[in-house]
């Protein structure tokens, strides 16, 4: 099925022309749902604190995770004390849920626990972001928030938009859902603070980001996470559910590692033992960050994870935290003023 759904979005695939009406129908709805907000029929809330929503205007993973974790680690460099909210896609919260170090993905979702594993960051998931958000200050007292996913969730004011593009796919045939990729049309991109292109060439006023490969490190990290190796020569099994599984495997590729064989899920796609163990068979198995959150409680001894970091020029950072700054000195303004 996704197989299909990719020739429709990225390679002109005709049924596209059967599924159009079902799009404008689409496009009906979300003009709808953005009026009543911009009308004040449905509000607003505005946070005490600046908001940075990291999202995109397509369906499927186009680098927005390990965007959020490099505004985490920037924001901390700089002075600011930011904290995250998600929806945890895929899991099913009553309320709000702070994400503790050690959450299973089950519990709050493959990103949000993946997040909290790499950076400690305070997080909140909800199926309400702005419940989220004020859970999040209450309890942690961050001065920064940042959304991971969110831009089409109006309720949540946001002060700083972020669209991240794939830089390899693009905004696929250029339609909106089912027909196309697209949440919302092109036009939405003119009105965000950031786009960033994610591994391809950055169009003018966008800023390109690259992923850059860490260390591969066992999945299964019980005993002692300093003690291990890995061989990159040998012949091993790749494994990605993620957006698009075929970056991954080409990543691999191009640093020389020797892959029997690519194997693709769909996002956030929960695993067992035994599948896994059927993939690999006796080879090495090798996987993302994203999924090795979700295979910890059963891993292999064999089984591997590479991370990426998130590499953007000083230009973008320059511009964000002075834009930052400006809010968060706007904000400050308004409270006292309020007081």
């Amino acid at each position: 099925m996704q197989a299909l759904v990719n020739k429709i979005w990225y390679q002109s695939h005709p049924l596209r022309w059967i599924l159009l009406p079902l799009s404008w129908l689409f496009a009906v709805i979300t003009y709808v749902r953005r009026a009543l907000f911009r009308l004040g029929i449905k509000s607003q809330t505005v946070m005490p604190v600046p908001v940075i929503v990291v999202g995109n205007i397509t369906v499927g993973g186009s680098g927005k995770t390990p965007t959020v974790i490099y505004l985490i680690e920037l924001l901390r460099q700089h002075g600011f004390t930011p904290g995250v909210i998600s929806r945890g896609y895929g899991v099913d919260i009553q309320g709000v849920k702070t994400v503790n170090l050690g959450a299973s993905a089950a519990e709050v979702g493959d990103e949000p626990a993946m997040i909290v594993a790499r950076t400690q960051v305070p997080m909140v998931v909800g199926a309400k972001r702005v419940d989220a958000a004020n859970a999040l200050i209450a309890e942690f007292g961050v001065d920064v928030i940042i959304c991971d996913d969110g831009l089409q969730h109006y309720a949540l004011g946001r002060d700083i938009e972020l669209v991240v593009i794939d830089g390899q796919r693009g905004l696929g045939n250029g339609l909106l859902l089912p027909a196309g990729p697209l949440r919302e049309g092109a036009w939405r991109l003119n009105a965000v603070d950031f786009i960033v292109c994610n591994g391809g060439p950055a169009a003018k006023g966008q800023f390109e980001m690259q992923l850059a490969p860490t260390e591969v490190k066992p999945v299964k990290c019980d005993v002692n996470c300093s003690n291990y190796s890995f061989d990159k020569s040998q012949p091993l099994v790749a494994m990605a559910g993620i957006g698009n599984p075929a970056r991954f495997f080409e990543s691999l590729r191009a640093q020389g590692y020797q892959l029997a064989l690519c194997q693709g899920f769909d996002d956030h796609q929960p695993y067992d033992k035994t599948q896994l163990r059927d993939l690999a068979q006796d080879l090495p198995l090798l996987m993302t960050e994203k999924d090795a959150v979700k295979c910890r409680d059963f891993a292999q001894e064999n089984w591997w994870y590479l991370a990426v970091n998130a590499k953007l020029s000083p230009q973008f950072d320059e511009q964000l935290l002075a834009r930052l700054r400006e809010v968060a000195a706007a904000k400050q303004g308004n409270f006292h003023g309020i007081r």
